[in-house]
């Protein structure tokens, strides 16, 4: 397979990212640690990886996903969750296109979590400089 295959496959698809994908984890902590967690958990590409089966959006999507690999344990240990738990809540996260296999996710989600923790920071009061 052509690693530039790859790529455009999955460019078109961060292409054509849907805001209300923010909906499925607004109210989902959980989700929410997997998907940071999912951003420094080593994903790589097969290395003879097979070419597409299909050409429909849902058998490209499972063509991308099948041809990375990355550990389970280790996005768990880093999302401080259980291998179960994250095996149980991966599936809907990678359906509804809200991580890539590339280690990225959706933008639209990525700013709605950039802004809850800009909010949490605004949120606490400032403190006085201490002087020496």
């Amino acid at each position: 397979m052509d690693e530039d295959l790859y790529a455009e496959k999955l460019a078109w698809f961060k292409r054509n990212e849907s805001p209300e994908a923010v909906l499925l984890v607004a109210d989902d902590p959980e989700s929410m640690k997997i998907i940071v967690a999912w951003t420094t958990v080593d994903v790589r590409m097969v290395e003879q990886p097979s070419p597409p089966t299909g050409e429909s959006h849902r058998e490209i999507w499972d063509w991308l996903w099948a041809n990375a690999r990355y550990s389970l344990a280790e996005l768990a240990e880093i999302s401080g969750l259980t291998v179960p738990f994250v095996e149980r809540k991966l599936k809907p996260l990678i359906s509804s296109r809200l991580l890539y296999p590339d280690r990225t996710a959706n933008s639209f989600v990525q700013r709605y979590l950039r802004e809850r923790v800009l909010r949490l920071f605004d949120a606490k009061p400032r403190r006085p400089a201490k002087s020496s």
